[in-house]
């Protein structure tokens, strides 16, 4: 027998049903939301059948099954008065919030991208082409030169940058220039990167000494038979010490920024032809 039945009355909403069994076992709502563990709020809104309040269908038959239970009313009752009330109409689906549709890229963004990248392509093979090249050759096991065949090779260095202007190491600042000599003996050549260039330095024997292209802040030294032979791809970016003292490459350097160098070993510094300068 329900607790409505044992009243004598008969009450038919579900909130009042509720409310009537709650009372009669002389419970409060926050007793009765003490025991069922949950918020009183949930009690209240079943006792005013204000069922929006507490989210989904599932929701709503869960926290009025346990009620009825916990106050001794007749759950399948009050599941099946829920069941028939205007709050579990179907609701309208047509007022569900949409997602908004997610944006696409313009489509002139792949266009303009790979043309940025065919620019940045096309200028790193400029700078590539533009650089000095020559086959390379062995570092050790060259043949040495015969004393007869030095002086020679010294004769045509000479005759070939007579007229170029020479710097001594030393005299950045000197507008003075003497002409070429054609010491030779070792020297040690210390070679700094400032920036991305490409280097070739050759000894009077023909011996390669150092070649590649190299990044900022790289130092290479070298050592070898005077007069040196240097190629530099982009000069302004390399620091040249002979000897541990500064060479000097003020007026010899080509506007595409090569230099073709000839160092003897006082430190004398001209402008030597393509050919000599990589040592062919």
């Amino acid at each position: 027998m329900t607790a409505s039945e044992a009243g004598g009355e008969s009450v038919r909403g579900i909130g009042a049903r509720l409310r009537a069994a709650r009372e009669q076992r002389g419970l409060t709502v926050l007793q009765a939301a003490e025991r069922l563990h949950v918020d009183a709020r949930v009690l209240e809104a079943l006792e005013a059948e204000n069922f929006a309040m507490l989210g989904a269908d599932v929701y709503i038959r869960g926290h009025l099954r346990r009620y009825a239970e916990a106050v001794g009313e007749s759950s399948a009752q009050l599941q099946e008065l829920y069941s028939g009330s205007p709050a579990t109409a179907t609701p309208d689906l047509t007022r569900i919030p949409r997602a908004e549709p997610v944006s696409r890229p313009s489509p002139l963004m792949l266009p303009a991208l790979l043309l940025v990248m065919s620019v940045a392509l096309g200028g790193v093979l400029w700078w590539v082409l533009n650089l000095p090249h020559q086959t390379p050759q062995p570092l050790e096991g060259a043949p040495t030169s015969s004393p007869g065949k030095a002086g020679a090779a010294d004769e045509v260095g000479a005759r070939s940058s007579g007229h170029a202007t020479t710097a001594p190491v030393g005299g950045a600042g000197s507008a003075a220039r003497s002409p070429p000599t054609t010491s030779t003996g070792e020297a040690e050549l210390g070679v700094r990167f400032t920036g991305l260039s490409w280097v070739e330095i050759s000894d009077a024997e023909g011996r390669r000494l150092l070649e590649g292209l190299y990044a900022s802040g790289s130092v290479r030294d070298v050592r070898g038979t005077a007069p040196l032979r240097v190629v530099l791809g982009n000069a302004p970016a390399v620091d040249l010490e002979l000897n541990g003292r500064p060479v000097p490459l003020t007026g010899l350097v080509h506007r595409n920024g090569s230099a073709y160098l000839s160092i003897d070993r006082v430190g004398n510094v001209s402008a030597a032809a393509p050919r000599l300068a990589h040592g062919d």
